[in-house]
């Protein structure tokens, strides 16, 4: 099958700045006698079947078709919708990664939906990485429409902060050093302590940082015409880089050539007072068989704080988009599904089990539960994106995690993002 993603690139590769040119989207209401069919992953049949049967049920009284609902795992996924994708045999509507979504649209394989983008309910309040990974590299254009997310936040060890007086947590970035000083000073005598574990290579925290100062639109680079170019050596970005850098330096013994891949074994150890990484990490830290379950009740999450009180450090927000192949053969019944999947009605649902779509419904997911807050409070934030393009891949993300571990090991900062950012403008521009 690597043939078939290779096809599917080289077609991104021929295609307009401003997206593959497919097809325009319609949003159709006659579907007397009809059926489409509709992939979506099994979160959703294990998570929120309520919200997937209610949807069923409202298309089907607003257009007069049936759904089929054929349920997907993500293992393998990418290699079997290539091949319906390109076959022509693919359904009427589909659930995909975010990250997965560039290459797709750029090689043609989606519906446009920017005609109909103002007809589905929050589209002007959608969540910034989801709104932007279903877009065309220049941002001008919609293809995906945005599903529900997973946030990055701070995890952290309530029971070492209250041991070291830090009752309260912190609310800004000057807090948090304030607070990890306490933390380290309190644990001196625990070898190997790490007040906030932040490996060198952790590229995700490092980027969230550099984006502190510099803002969320075209973090690592943006595409100015037909070009890619790179932000990573603006000084606004260099700036809260340094501020990672010396979070790093002072309360980490991460090391600068490993990421945050083992974090969560490392830290059920006992010596690590806190980490940045997804809000489930919580339950990987206290699970019985590779974590430590005594620490389930000692573990609490906050946004990672911003620089100002109230503000958080952008994060990067992993989840799904919903589309429209462009060889559909409903594709105007299958856009009318995902306005119905995903309008206020069905996400206000969905918002009790994971993060929804828009800014203005993660306040029912907070209050679902009292752990929803920190990865709420995140994604209500400014959350940041990778290039949306179809020619990133392993070796940027592989450019960025040497570039912050150098850093990490005493570069300089600015030398070392450039290096960084000359390898992914070429890979960008093929």
């Amino acid at each position: 099958m690597a043939a078939i993603a290779t096809v599917l690139v080289a077609s991104a590769c021929s295609s307009s700045s401003s997206g593959s040119g497919g097809d325009q989207a319609t949003l159709s209401k006659d579907g007397k006698g009809k059926k489409i069919t509709v992939w979506l992953m099994d979160d959703a049949q294990k998570g929120w079947p309520e919200v997937v049967e209610a949807a069923k049920k409202e298309f089907t009284e607003q257009t007069g078709a049936e759904v089929d609902i054929q349920w997907q795992t993500w293992t393998n996924y990418t290699t079997k919708l290539d091949t319906a994708l390109l076959s022509g045999n693919g359904p009427d509507a589909l659930e995909l990664g975010n990250t997965q979504a560039a290459k797709y649209i750029e090689a043609g394989s989606f519906v446009d939906l920017t005609s109909v983008k103002s007809q589905f309910d929050n589209s002007d309040k959608w969540l910034d990485s989801l709104a932007a990974s279903g877009q065309s590299a220049d941002g001008s254009k919609t293809y995906a429409v945005p599903y529900y997310a997973g946030a990055r936040v701070l995890i952290y060890r309530k029971d070492l902060f209250d041991a070291a007086g830090v009752t309260a947590a912190p609310t800004t970035v000057d807090e948090l050093k304030a607070a990890l000083t306490k933390v380290k000073a309190a644990n001196a005598a625990v070898p190997g302590f790490s007040a906030l574990y932040m490996p060198g290579q952790n590229w995700y925290s490092a980027v969230s940082f550099g984006a502190g100062p510099f803002g969320v639109k075209g973090v690592i680079a943006k595409k100015d015409g037909e070009k890619w170019t790179g932000n990573l050596t603006d000084p606004k970005f260099v700036e809260g880089v340094k501020t990672w850098n010396d979070l790093q330096k002072e309360f980490s013994v991460g090391g600068t050539t490993t990421d945050e891949a083992t974090q969560d074994a490392l830290m059920a150890k006992g010596n690590i007072a806190a980490i940045i990484g997804n809000g489930w990490e919580v339950s990987a830290v206290a699970d019985p068989k590779t974590g430590d379950p005594a620490l389930k009740d000692k573990l609490a999450t906050i946004a990672l704080p911003g620089t100002a009180a109230g503000s958080t450090t952008p994060a990067f927000l992993g989840g799904s988009d919903l589309a429209v192949p462009s060889k559909s053969a409903n594709p105007g019944l299958g856009a009318t599904f995902l306005q119905i999947y995903t309008n206020t009605k069905q996400q206000t649902a969905l918002a009790k089990h994971a993060i929804p779509n828009a800014k203005n419904l993660v306040a029912t997911y907070k209050q679902a539960d009292p752990a929803n807050k920190a990865t709420g409070d995140a994604a209500e934030g400014a959350t940041w994106f990778i290039p949306n393009s179809p020619l990133w891949s392993g070796a940027d993300e592989t450019a960025l995690k040497n570039a912050f571990g150098a850093i990490a090991a005493g570069g300089d900062a600015a030398a070392e993002l450039k290096k960084a950012q000359d390898t992914i403008v070429k890979d960008l521009n093929g």
